[in-house]
């Protein structure tokens, strides 16, 4: 079955920089739209990035200029650099892969900056 398998979570300090991966099995990245989202402590999950089948990218005003989406279709993996990090970044982040008839998730892996 299809698998998306994230790495790259942990504890940071605030100011400093995370790189997340995400990696998929069974499934051909380049035919979907790939996203990562977000559920802090006690609140709802919400979208932070994504980047299209073409590459055009897009991000929540509250990550512009620290985060990059990236992917690359020929090792099936997408990634999230974070930086410049805030404590309320802190949550578990979750990649996300999604076309018209199919949406798979990651297992969601926790991110904690604190000094």
């Amino acid at each position: 079955q299809v698998q998306l398998v994230e790495s790259g979570g942990g504890l940071v300090q605030p100011g400093g920089s995370l790189r997340r991966s995400c990696a998929g099995t069974r499934i051909i990245f380049s035919a979907y739209t790939l996203r990562w989202h977000r559920q802090p402590p006690g609140k709802q999950r919400e979208l932070v990035a994504a980047i299209s089948t073409f590459g055009s990218t897009n991000y929540v005003d509250f990550v512009k200029g620290r985060f990059t989406i990236s992917r690359d279709n020929a090792k099936n993996t997408m990634y999230l650099q974070m930086n410049s990090l805030k404590p309320e970044d802190t949550a578990v982040y979750y990649c996300n892969a999604v076309n018209s008839v199919f949406d798979y998730w990651g297992q969601g892996t926790q991110v904690t900056v604190s000094s």
